[in-house]
This record gives C-alpha cells, structure tokens and sequence, in this order.
C-alpha cells in the first residue's frame, strides 16, 4: 500500500539527496499552525505511519482537526519510535516475551515473532541499596551486595540481551534510565537509513515523561502496554486535551527548580489534568535550562498528567551540544526541526499554539518549598515547615494528619550511639538523602547542595552521626563534575558520600537504619522524618520507620540533616551553633544563583559527558563476565525463586471466550481515596511475617535472602502473595492500617492473599471498592497483574490514575467508575454485598452498566475501556493474549 502522504516526502539537504523526511508544511493545511507542538508529534507519527500500520487517513485528518475533536473521545494510534525499561520492570518484561515465545510455540507459531521491532533500552537502576553508607568504599560494598543479591536476575537479563534483537542493557553502577536517557540515549531526531522523524518513547516508569523537558515527547506505560509496542502494537489513545502552562516572570536568585517543580505540581494537581498533555510556553520557558525543565517533567506522574512538555529550542540545542552529542547530527536536528516547525521561539508570541485551556505561573512568586509529608503534592512553604509539622501531628489521620495526643507532643527519646548520648522526638531527621534523577540530573542544584556544604563545613557544622545520609547520583557525570569543582571533599565530610548509582532511597531502597534509631523511633512511637530529594513519598514507601517523608531540593536536604529535625523555621532559627558558640542561620551558607553558575560553566563540559558514556557499556567488568546461554527459549529453573515461568497464558487457545458477567463477587478490599500502586504491589522489603516470606522461607531461603519485593518481579508466586501487602495499606473492613482484610463468609481477619486464597478456593470472583485517584504513583504492571492472580475480576473506583486504568484493561480487569457524584457513600455500599456486573454481548467504549447487589439495590458504573482497542484486549482476555493470537497466526 502506498502512504498517501508520499507527496510531502523531501530530502532535507539539497547537498544530501538520500537524506528524507515528511514535510508536513507541504500539508499546505493552516490547522497545523495552530496545533499544540506536542500535538505535532502524534501528527508526525500517523502521517509516517499512513502505509496500512493500522493508521488510515481519517486518523491523521482527526489529529489535523484537534480543536474540534480533542473533547470528543477520538481514539487515535501513536507508534513511538522506542521503549525504554528499568530492571524492576524490565525482568518481568523478559520473563514474559520468554513466556509469550512458548505459548507460540505451543500454538504452532514461530516463537522468534516474539521479538521487538523497535529500539528497547533497559538500564538497570532499581537493585542497589544503601546497606553501606558514609564510608569511602560504600558505593563498592552496595555494588557487590547488589550483585550478591541478583546475579540470577542479570543472568536472565543477559541471555535476554542474546536472545532477543534490538534489546540492548546498560548494566548496574551506570545511574539511573531518565538520567542516561536524557544525557545519552535521546536522539531527539531519529535518523533511521537516511529518513529523519522525531525521536518519541514510551517507558515502562512512570517518571518516563523527564525526557519531556529536552523536547521528546514520552510517558509512562505500564510494562503489559510497553510490551506490545515492543512487538509493533501502536498505542491506542484518545486524542488529548492540551493545557498551555505559561510561565512568565523571573524567579528569586535563591529558588531552585525544585521548589518550582513543588509549585507546578500542587498547582496541577488542583487544575485537573489526568489524561492530558501539559505543554509549557511563555518568556519564562526561556530562562529555565534543560536540567530545570527535565526536573519539571521528570514530576509530571505526581500532578497527574500523561506528558509535560517543553518543545525544542535554542536552549536545548546547547544542551545537547554541552552533554557531548555528535555535532554533524545536531545540525540535522535543528534543521529537520526548523522545516516541519517543531522548533520554538518562546519569546515569539506569534508562535504560541492553541491550548485547551491556559494556566499561568509567574516564576516571581515561587519560594522555597518542600511537598509532604505522605504526598508530593502537599507544598510547604520552608518558612511554613515547623507549623505545619506540628499541625500534622495534632490532625487525624490521613494524608496531612497522625494523630498524636497533645501530651505527647513534646516526648524526647534518648539512647546511645557510637558512645555518646543523643534523644530523638518527633520531627527528627533519621534518612537525609540526595537522591533520584528529578535532582540529581540538575548540575545546579547539585553544585548548589556542594557549595552549601563547602560554607557548612567552613562554620564549623555538622550532621550528626546517626542519620543516614546517602548521595546516589543518576549517572557518573555528577560525581565527575562534584569531584573537578572541589565540592565532594565537603559533601563527604557531611556524610554525603556516594553509595551509588541508582534510584535508591527514592524507591524505598533505603537499607536499614542503625537498631539503636529504631528502637528510639518503636520505644517513642515517634513520627520521625525523611528529607530527599526524591519525587515520591507515599505512605510506607520510603522506609517503614519514617512516617513523615518530604521531598526537597539538595540543599534543603542538606540543611535539614544538619538542624537534625523539620520542626525549624530556618528564618528565625539558626541550623546549628558552631563550637564557638556562633548561631549559623541557613542564610549565611545558602549559595546564590550567580554563584552556582559560574562553578556550573566551569566544570561542567562536554568532555566528561563523552568519557562517562563513551564507555558505559562495557565498564562493568561483573557484569561482563556474567554467563547466559544464547538460546532462543529460556530453560525455565524450576527451584528459582527469582525467575519463574508465569501462568498467565496456561491454556490460552486460539479461540475467544465471550465475557460473561461477573456474578455475585465478594469484595476484597474497601479502600479510600489515593491507593497508590505502592499500597497494591510494594517495591520494598519483604516483611518477615508476610505470606511471600513464608513462601521463601519454604523454599529454604533465610531472611537475610529475601531481597526486595521489586527484585522478585520475575517470580508470580512472591509476586501475588506481595499484592496489598503494603503495611500503610487501610482497608475500611479492618478501620486501620495493616495488610489484612477480613473474609466475608466467616468473618475472620487475615492477610490479603490468604483471603483471596480462600475465595477461589471456594470459586467466588472478587472486586475491589476504592475511592479517588486510584492506583496513583508508579508504573508497575504488578500493581495489576497481582490482583489478576488473586482472582480479582473488577475494581470500582470514583477515578484512575491513567497508567494503572491502562494496566488493569492490560490484564483483563474491568476498571469500573462511578457515575459523576456517585461514590461508595453515597450509594450506601458497605462492601460486605455481593456484587453482579452485568456485562451485555455488545460493548461499547464508556459504556454504562448495571451493577446488582444481593441486597436487591441495583446502580450504574461506566466501564472505562476507553477505545475500541482496549475492548479488543478485553474480548482476548488481556493485550499479551492477543499479541500471541496475533503473531501465532501464519
């Protein structure tokens, strides 16, 4: 078939006449103008695509027409022209495309089908954790832990790297994937045999959406999506509204792109934007560099948003030239760019496309700020910090609330350690960690934490010894220009020594605290505090002693560990006396802008973007000596309690079974409002008395073997016995936080998979009951193929976070939603009835259905399969069910 859109096919230099490109001006069409420039992209993508990839010329005639068509559900394919993976998502990725290749095979197709077709990059930054920290061979003893701990995982990831083209794995110890995507990986322009289109991605992280900020447009899908685009399945999506965030006025000399980024995100989230692109324009755009506008993307999962983008500019041209990109194909990209008007003027109002609906931000008005202490869209104002700390307290429980008596307000807790005498009370500062590639991708405020360190020192301040203080950089650039800039002395004398290159503390990798600050924090039942740089701090997320967690910049993270406690008002309390009985207030050591930035031109150069990456492949000499075998299908270990043959395709025929309605379902779990996927698959420690220990243990394992639940991914069995085992889980059965339900027919309280156990045992079909904002946080995939395994056939929520609705339609789940001002409450609904979904034979995108309850009440819900696509994935019982019908097929 010939792509209609042939005409516009012209050589992008009249020097180079093999080198092409689709000239969408030659649309000669003035709604192209008007489009928002993310919107561009989608446009790109279909008009490249118009050749029979299941995009025809009606799709590109409806992304032309958005303005009218945006608000209407039009569904619309997007063929990303990459995937990027992280290890917690990536080996369960592998394990199911080995998974896939033998159910083809077993289905008398060719298992080598199951293969990608386009660019997958996996960086694996999710196994290392800080068990050694503020000792100079920390990074080297975390390293081997990391290898001791999961050389059975990077085993299989290296036979997936044989077995599979086109798959390509950055090992351990290299930084984290947004970080070398955003330095190394991103092409901004693809240039594929001579044909120039924009680089685009879908990445199975929710905080894929960083590469947003150099202008590449990309967003978090769960693994189940991401493998399908991996086998050449487009994405099926609703065209997007598009909210123009205008930025304008010039920020404090004092403020970082943190306390912007915490500004955005609470601002966002009260707008309303799942489900839409966020695009950035405005004289304000101009004055943030790339670092500061992927540090606003990198967040765009915690205000909701599906893309955060900021379109191409002369500024990120300088980006890609000071991170060592090759010259000849920067002048390409700005060329293609420039001819098909994808390259922005931010300064030039003429260029400023139509938005859905404008929102304004003036940069003057932002001050410095953290978000906590459970979500990262509660903003704090730093001079708010200590009040609001205490309010907290006081509040009932909840998301701003523990509910501390009065009388206990004040309690102090001594104890010993390394021989001197220290108390803790709430508010103390346990974990202090300059952490994630939100921050520590940005060489401002990096260097800004390292020149605040250098004056601390200077004082004569300290941090005290007890707090667990880590630096995890994002790749090995940060250490490169701390080290050249003369801060890292300073920053290791504050105990902020490299322990890694990895995700770390950010994902709850934080490793142990000393006994002594445990038993403190048990004895005083006290809300102690973690400080990171980070972009998430959900409920049990970070660490299961500290309550209170708040994300800052680096170098709040730096001051705070240095006052020891978040109950400070840094501008009327100094951070410490020195031993000259001098009060040093935060002001005195505070770095300015001016002063960061002369460091910044300095030491940060285009050379050792070059020599870190240059190498980054091959350095790892554990990694290159792994073993794997170059067979096509994986020799499953049947003793591995790492990897593990799934049973999600255990006899898949070639047949479809007509859904029937879901009848007289018990409910699992009745849960609130923000259930993130951290509550429904926990990345975390493997609690000793949980259902998956107990598993372990009866494979012989010893606790000190468990791992983590995110490096079990390969292995359903822990994995389903992980599902709801957050223990900040609250389940209204049980009116408190614990990783139990109660099971209905006897009314007896148990952990969740035990229950679930005994409900399809006795073949009951299970739902869950849930509030707003359902399935919040991270990407995982486990976060919906846990509750499949469990037996759980619907969830009914108020609302979804976008990437979970995807996952749980990827599985075979029904994501019901209430119908606008109905609720769990509203209706009355208890979750002890019996619930049936009726399910009609013909189904329609966002249809309503009826629900019967036993009691003999009947409701409505929408089924929110949202395209005609996702009712395909459903009809085959899950999108990887019809990718293996699709590529068994001769």
């Amino acid at each position: 078939m010939t792509n209609p859109y042939a005409h516009t096919i012209e050589p992008l230099d009249p020097q180079k006449p093999d080198h092409k490109f689709f000239n969408l001006k030659k649309l000669k069409d003035p709604r192209y103008d008007q489009l928002p420039f993310s919107i561009r992209v989608l446009l790109e993508s279909a008009v490249r695509n118009c050749d029979g990839f299941l995009v025809k010329e009606e799709d590109v005639e409806k992304i032309l027409n958005w303005k009218v068509t945006q608000s209407q559900t039009v569904e619309v394919p997007f063929r990303p022209a990459r995937v990027i993976l992280q290890d917690f998502t990536g080996v369960p990725a592998v394990v199911d495309f080995a998974a896939m290749r033998d159910a083809v095979k077993k289905l008398q197709g060719d298992p080598e089908k199951i293969n990608p077709v386009c660019p997958a990059d996996l960086v694996i930054d999710h196994s290392i954790q800080v068990d050694f920290n503020r000792k100079s061979d920390s990074v080297q003893k975390n390293q081997d832990l990391e290898f001791e701990r999961n050389k059975e995982r990077f085993e299989f990831l290296k036979w997936g790297s044989k077995a599979f083209r086109n798959m390509r794995i950055i090992p351990p110890g290299s930084g984290i994937v947004h970080q070398v995507n955003l330095e190394y990986l991103a092409r901004v322009v693809f240039d594929q045999d001579g044909f120039f289109y924009p680089d685009s991605l879908v990445g199975t992280d929710s905080h894929t959406t960083m590469i947003d900020g150099l202008g590449v447009l990309g967003w978090g899908v769960g693994g189940i999506e991401a493998e399908a685009v991996m086998l050449g399945q487009p994405i099926s999506m609703v065209l997007p509204e598009v909210i123009g965030y205008k930025l304008q006025g010039t920020p404090n000399k004092f403020i970082t792109s943190t306390d912007i980024v915490l500004t955005v995100t609470k601002h966002l989230r009260q707008v309303g934007v799942v489900g839409k692109f966020v695009e950035f324009f405005g004289p304000g755009v101009a004055q943030l560099s790339i670092a500061d506008r992927a540090t606003i993307a990198n967040m765009c999962p915690e205000y909701g948003a599906t893309a955060a983008f900021f379109p191409v500019d002369p500024i990120s041209i300088q980006y890609l030239t000071q991170t060592g990109r090759d010259m000849e194909n920067l002048s390409y990209i700005e060329k293609y760019l420039r001819a098909v008007g994808m390259f922005r003027d931010y300064s030039n109002t003429s260029q400023d496309p139509q938005f859905t609906q404008v929102v304004k931000l003036d940069l003057s008005t932002v001050v410095p700020c953290c978000s906590g202490p459970k979500r990262p869209h509660d903003k704090v104002a730093v001079s708010d910090m200590k009040q609001d700390f205490e309010t907290c307290l006081a509040a009932k429980q909840g998301f701003k609330g523990f509910q501390v008596a009065p009388k206990r307000h004040d309690v102090r807790v001594p104890f010993q350690f390394n021989g001197a005498e220290y108390s803790l009370s709430h508010g103390s500062v346990v974990i202090a960690a300059i952490t994630s590639c939100t921050n520590t991708s940005n060489p401002s405020v990096m260097l800004g934490a390292g020149l605040l360190a250098q004056k601390a020192v200077q004082c004569g301040l300290s941090v005290k010894p007890y707090i667990k203080t880590s630096l995890s950089p994002g790749s090995g650039v940060v250490t490169y220009y701390l080290k050249e800039s003369g801060v890292m002395d300073f920053l290791t004398q504050l105990g902020f020594e490299v322990v890694g290159y990895g995700c770390m503390t950010c994902i709850g990798n934080s490793g142990p605290l000393p006994e002594q600050v445990v038993e403190a924090i048990t004895q005083g039942d006290l809300v102690a505090a973690g400080v990171l740089s980070g972009n998430r701090n959900f409920e049990g997320r970070v660490h299961p002693n500290t309550r209170a967690n708040y994300l800052a910049s680096p170098p709040l993270v730096i001051a705070y560990a240095i006052a020891g406690t978040v109950r400070i008002d840094f501008e009327k309390e100094p951070l410490a006396v020195n031993s000259k009985g001098k009060e040093i207030f935060l002001r005195d050591i505070w770095p300015t802008r001016k002063e960061i930035q002369v460091v910044e031109r300095q030491f940060v150069i285009p050379a050792m973007f070059k020599e870190v990456y240059e190498k980054i492949e091959k350095v790892n000499e554990r990694w290159n000596s792994l073993e794997a075998s170059s067979d096509k299908l994986y020799n499953w270990d049947s003793s591995s309690t790492y990897i593990k043959s799934p049973p999600f395709f255990d006899g898949l025929t070639r047949d479809l079974q007509t859904p029937k309605p879901i009848t007289d379902a018990y409910v699992l779990l009745n849960l609130g409002d923000s259930v993130t996927t951290d509550h429904i698959s926990p990345a975390g420690n493997i609690a000793r008395n949980s259902p998956a220990a107990r598993y372990l243990t009866g494979h012989g394992l010893t606790a000190r073997e468990f791992n983590s639940y995110g490096s079990r991914r390969g292995n359903d069995a822990v994995m389903a016995r992980g599902t709801f085992a957050n223990i900040r889980l609250f389940n209204k059965f049980i009116n408190k936080q614990a990783p139990s339900t109660t099971y209905l027919p006897t009314g007896e309280t148990m952990d969740v998979f035990d229950a679930a156990e005994k409900y399809q045992l006795a073949g009951h079909p299970l739902l869950i009951l849930a509030g707003k904002e359902y399935g919040s946080g991270s990407s995982r995939d486990w976060a919906a193929k846990g509750p499949f395994l469990l037996g759980i056939k619907a969830v009914l929520a108020e609302s979804y976070e976008r990437i979970h609705r995807s996952n749980l339609v990827g599985m075979g789940i029904i994501p019901l939603e209430y119908l606008p001002g109905d609720s769990a409450e509203s209706l009355g609904l208890t979750g002890r009835e019996r619930y049936t979904v009726m399910i009609p034979p013909q189904l329609t995108p966002r249809m309503t259905v009826d629900i019967k309850l036993d009691t003999g009440k009947t409701f409505q819900a929408k089924m929110r399969f949202d395209t005609d696509v996702e009712l395909t994935y459903f009809h085959h019982g899950g999108i990887l069910n019809y990718m293996i019908r699709k590529m068994s097929e001769n």
